[in-house]
């Protein structure tokens, strides 16, 4: 069985084709895919892209046809590249200038993440304790019976909100 695909992608082909092999399937480019212009891939994600290659290539296809948008989604960059993934540093863009620009906006990447701390407790009609700053003397947390304000700086470290995060950033950082 020959099946077709929307890609001009010489990497993409290669996995597609490895990938068939092992299903007894062949697959290549559709004809006369080089010939004509780019499809606008308009889409928000990367399932309407595909589905847009799909409608646009398709009548090229002497038989099935399929199409692939794929990329790369960084958290720490609000899911950037996104459907940009193969034009994040511009129209006719290389693998070697997105990545560059992947690690420019990274900038190192290292301390790139959000790192988030709750904790759980009340708030007192009146301060209590001089330890702390902030709201610390009038956040009673109860598993401690006491204010954050009455609570050792070490004691309130290991549950504060800001402990937590802290420790989620060292987790990070030593992987």
């Amino acid at each position: 069985m020959t099946l077709y695909c929307a890609t001009g992608n010489p990497g993409k082909l290669r996995e597609f084709q490895m990938s068939a092999g092992q299903a007894d399937i062949h697959v290549e480019m559709a004809p006369g895919f080089a010939d004509i212009p780019p499809c606008d891939e308009t889409g928000a994600t990367f399932e309407e892209n595909a589905v847009l290659k799909a409608r646009y290539y398709g009548p090229l296809a002497p038989g099935p046809l399929f199409a692939d948008d794929s990329g790369l989604e960084v958290d720490a960059l609000g899911g950037a590249p996104g459907v940009y993934s193969a034009r994040f540093a511009g129209p006719h863009s290389t693998d070697q200038a997105n990545n560059q620009l992947l690690l420019e906006r990274m900038d190192g990447g290292l301390l790139a993440g959000i790192f988030r701390g709750v904790v759980e407790g009340e708030i007192l009609e009146e301060a209590r304790g001089a330890n702390g700053f902030g709201y610390d003397p009038l956040f009673f947390y109860p598993p401690f019976g006491c204010s954050l304000g009455e609570a050792a700086a070490e004691q309130k470290l290991k549950v504060s909100h800001r402990g937590k995060a802290l420790r989620a950033l060292w987790q990070r950082l030593i992987k």
